[in-house]
């Protein structure tokens, strides 16, 4: 990878991810929730309500956090997440039947599908080969 600064001068230093967020219309929170805790399988985990003034879930994924918040719908985007799985071909099987499934090139290396949650969030699952 190139880089146009030095290694030993680079002002931000990033470690992992932490958190993704994605949006939900308000209406929708609710059945939000129940989409990623019992069919994406997520765990529910506590936020600190009292500190936001908009109501919202956190959710364990892997190593990192799922936040969801609320706003106005907004137009499908190619804006997305992608998450590597362990079987790309059990998750596709598991869920064509629950979302939206979106048609995606081949990436060499790579098996993967993107689909939208049922709130208009593109999502992508994929396995290194």
């Amino acid at each position: 990878m190139c880089s146009l600064l030095p290694s030993m001068s680079k002002p931000i230093q990033f470690k992992r991810v932490d958190h993704i967020h994605i949006a939900v219309p308000p209406e929708r929170l609710e059945e939000a929730r129940q989409f990623y805790a019992d069919i994406i399988g997520l765990e529910l985990i506590e936020r600190p309500n009292h500190l936001f003034n908009t109501a919202g879930y956190w959710f364990n994924i892997g190593d990192i956090q799922l936040h969801v918040g609320v706003e106005p719908q907004m137009p499908v985007s190619t804006r997305h997440t992608a998450f590597e799985v362990a079987d790309v071909d059990a998750a596709l099987n598991y869920l064509k039947d629950k979302v939206r499934i979106l048609d995606e090139p081949v990436i060499p290396g790579r098996r993967r599908f993107a689909f939208l949650d049922p709130f208009g969030n593109r999502m992508e699952l994929l396995q290194i080969l």
